[in-house]
Formats: C-alpha cells, structure tokens, sequence
C-alpha cells in the first residue's frame, strides 16, 4: 500500500472513532411528569422534585430528560396527557395529585408511577398496603385528613373569638370531602365551635361562596384540601381579603398569596421525597419493592400583614410555633 493511500485509509478511520463511540453511548432516559395546575404555579416544588433527582445521581439535561405535562387545572385533559406520555414510553410517571395519580393509573399497568397523594392510598385502590405498594405504583403520602383537627384548633387560637367557622368543600372529591368533614365536624365539637357547609366546584361558584358568607358573615372560613382549590388559591385568597374574612388553608402557597395561616405537609420536601423515589426506580428499584412514605415534615406558615389587615393580633403562642411568618 503506498503512503498516501495507508494515510487517507488511518484519517478515515480515525474519524470514525468519535461516530463510534457516541454510538456505544446509553441513551438518556426519559420520565413524564404529570401535573394538574399551570406550569408556573409549582415552580419551587420542582426544584424539590430535581433535587431529590440530584440526590440519586440524575440532573435534568445532563443524564436524564423530563417530559412535563400540564393540565392547566382543568381535569378532563388529563387521561390525553397521561396517554401521550405512555405513548413516549416514558421509564417512570410522576404524578403530582390525586387527579394525574388516577389518570396515570388507569392509562399503564406497566410503566412505574411514583404519586404525591393526600388521602388514603390504599382506601383508594391505589395501593394494596403502605408497606408492600403491588403492582407498578408506589409514592409519598402526604397527611390530609389527619391534620384537619389540628389546623382548626390553630384557627381558633388565632380568632379566639370565632363561634362560627364556614366550611368550604370541593363536593367533586366525595370520599376526600367526607373523610375530611369527619374530622373538622368532630374537631369542631370538641372546641364548640358551629360549622356551614359551603360547596364549590368552579371558579364563579368559589364566587358565589365567598358572596354568601359575606353576607352570613361568620367568624373564620376554613377551606378543605382539593386540587382543585389549590390551582385557585389567589382567588381564594383575595377573596377572603376583600370580604375580611380570616380563613386558613393546609398549604403555604395560600399564605404566600395573601392568605392568613396554613397547617399542613411542607410540600417542598414532599416533592423532593417524590423525586428520590424516581431516582430509585431509575436506578433499578421496583415500585412494588418501595413502601409508600408518609410525609412528616409538617409547617405552619402565617402571614403576618394578612392578620394586620384583618385587625388581628397573632398570639405569641403562634408566632413562636410557626414555621415562617410573612411580614
């Protein structure tokens, strides 16, 4: 072979490597994640979601990639988004509420789902027990029901004066709106306090809530755990604003849109959790061997401006409790 010939063969060879070796190279994988609410409203629970991420070895664009699905609020959307993501054959489902949870559920039986629930798991067929999940889905439990009494004593020591508290519920939710009924009507026995009942299941009807007890005009207002009063927590909390009316809610969002007090799961961490168990699934873990977590790290958060507004005079008992305190 003469020189030319043998150096034209070893340069195209040698331009071959980099072709063969990005060809060897694993590809990156793929999860979904299902949400309920419009992108930009859990911008700080997804950096806890690529956080716990991180903490298992995978940081977005660089080993893994993230497919987002958003149903911007609006329910019927969801079993088309969960569908697409199958569609993409997706390594895991992640599934941010009760909503995607069943939405996802019902479009795999295959792909592993990691879900962030706040009632029940296995009340709701989702789970066959907490310790041992079966089948392809598994999650963090966040306390609900379990809190409700709790957060009501809270409102009371922050309205002393209250006797009567309206109730607002997403009748939509019926096991959910029951089971948290039973504990705030017992909770509110135990301390003497009446409860109205208020239902809403759309914007114009959290409205027309918000109208009635404005002209009812109870002592406080406590608003019950829904996704769908999640994605309008704003609304919510303006409008206790404008009709002066002290209300608590189980998440700091709330409270960060002006709302006066929350007690509940720091869903921060609650979504870092949710994303170690997707690391861990990546990683080779079977949902079916991942017990489901209950969520401990619990918050109070109170805004202190919001209270200032509506005359009131946050005890030193509570200020001390809290978690944050908005100025």
């Amino acid at each position: 072979m003469r020189r030319r010939e043998f150096i034209t063969l070893l340069g195209g060879t040698a331009a071959a490597w980099p072709l063969a070796t990005h060809a060897q190279q694993p590809a990156m994988p793929a999860i979904g994640f299902l949400a309920y609410q419009l992108s930009g409203a859990i911008t700080d629970r997804l950096r806890g979601f690529r956080q716990g991420l991180k903490d298992t070895g995978y940081v977005e664009g660089e080993n893994l990639t993230i497919v987002y699905r958003f149903a911007e609020n609006q329910d019927d959307r969801l079993p088309t988004l969960a569908a697409e993501l199958v569609s993409r054959r997706v390594a895991v489902i992640v599934a941010n509420s009760a909503p995607p949870t069943f939405a996802a559920k019902a479009a795999t039986t295959t792909i592993p789902i990691v879900f962030l629930f706040g009632d029940d798991p296995v009340r709701f067929g989702l789970v066959t027990s907490l310790a041992r999940p079966g089948g392809n889905i598994t999650g963090i439990n966040v306390l609900v029901n379990e809190l409700a009494a709790k957060r009501l004593e809270l409102l009371r020591e922050l309205v002393p004066q209250a006797a009567r508290v309206a109730v607002l519920v997403n009748p939509a939710n019926v096991v959910a709106t029951e089971l948290q009924l039973k504990d705030v009507e017992a909770a509110a026995r135990a301390i003497g306090l009446q409860i109205q009942i208020h239902n809403a299941n759309t914007s114009d009807e959290i409205d027309a809530a918000f109208e009635t007890m404005s002209r009812e005009r109870p002592d406080a207002v406590f608003v019950t755990n829904s996704a769908f009063f999640n994605g309008r927590r704003v609304q919510l909390a303006q409008l206790a604003a404008f009709h002066r009316l002290p209300a608590s809610y189980g998440l700091r969002d709330y409270v960060e849109a002006g709302g006066l007090m929350s007690y509940g799961t720091n869903i921060v961490d609650a979504y870092r959790q949710m994303g170690i168990y997707t690391g861990r699934i990546l990683n080779g873990a079977k949902p079916t061997d991942l017990p489901v977590v209950q969520s401990s790290k619990i918050e109070l958060v109170i805004n202190a401006r919001t209270a200032k507004m509506l005359g009131l005079t946050v005890p030193d008992k509570l200020l001390v409790a809290a978690d944050d305190v908005i100025d």
